[in-house]
């Protein structure tokens, strides 16, 4: 079992969450059970995914939780989009969203690589 908090990547998700809650507080209030919703629950998934997946036993489910988190990431990449093809967020808070969900995604396939590397390298050891 892994300590979440101490995963660069979960730190790094985090701050883009509360990033995008701040950014989402002007979001018209029609969208409040709709787009603003739907970006700050994408966004919590990806660092609720890695926390519930340091905290299984194998692995395996580690990896599987990680993919959940990199689905959330792609999801999110699309609210964002929308967000600002709709301009209820500004360019300049859209870029600065899609640099820190790019990085977040850059971290994410590198921690899948680095775990799914170990369990093949475990699984030979155990061969």
């Amino acid at each position: 079992m892994r300590n979440f908090k101490e995963l660069r990547v979960w730190e790094e998700a985090h701050k883009l969450t509360v990033q995008l809650y701040q950014e989402t507080e002007d979001f018209p209030r029609k969208e409040m059970f709709g787009l603003t919703s739907q970006i700050r629950r994408a966004a919590a998934s990806i660092g609720a995914n890695l926390a519930e997946g340091c905290g299984r036993q194998s692995e395996g489910e580690f990896s599987r939780f990680i993919q959940i988190a990199m689905g959330s990431a792609s999801e999110l990449e699309y609210h964002l989009l929308l967000s600002r093809d709709l301009e209820f967020l500004t360019k300049s808070a859209y870029e600065r969203a899609q640099t820190q969900l790019t990085r977040v995604r850059k971290m994410l396939s590198s921690l899948l690589q680095t775990v799914q590397s170990s369990r093949t390298s475990t699984a030979k050891a155990g061969s």
